[in-house]
């Protein structure tokens, strides 16, 4: 699978990381930055790794901050993104199983290196489940197009 994947500073040795594990289990990565731990604004990052997504270049992305939150809003923000904050084995599973989401963000200050890497192969690994879901991803694009974001 073709992976987008991003950070910020705080995310940033754990995004380093995390391609190396992602590309051991044959996963080819796209990395679009930071580059280092030096301080930088998240969104400048975290769009471009999901417009990629967003445009059918990568098929999943994982963004990865302090938190995770200011990273997933970013992500969002870009029409047919859905980014959920991970935090566990049951959210990286229903992300995808019941939200087709197609972002994942961690929080580097919240989460170990080693529990992101699971979280994000759980993340990659499942598959949506469709049925009654379709039907409410559906109306999360639908207010996307009437609202413009």
């Amino acid at each position: 699978m073709r992976v987008a994947i991003a950070s910020d500073h705080a995310g940033f040795a754990a995004k380093e990381l995390l391609k190396v594990y992602l590309a051991g289990l044959g996963h080819a990565v796209e990395d679009f930055g930071c580059s280092s731990a030096e301080s930088c604004d998240y969104p400048d990052f975290i769009a471009p790794a999901a417009e990629a997504v967003a445009a059918g270049k990568c098929e999943r992305g994982i963004v990865l901050g302090g938190s995770g939150n200011g990273e997933a809003m970013a992500a969002n923000k870009v029409p047919g993104i859905r980014a959920a904050v991970v935090t566990d084995d049951f959210t990286a599973e229903m992300a995808r199983r019941h939200n087709d989401a197609n972002v994942a963000s961690f929080g580097a200050r919240v989460l170990s290196a080693e529990r992101i890497q699971r979280l994000a192969a759980i993340f990659l690994d499942t598959s949506f489940e469709g049925g009654r879901h379709v039907r409410r991803i559906e109306k999360i694009a639908a207010l996307e197009k009437r609202r413009g974001t």
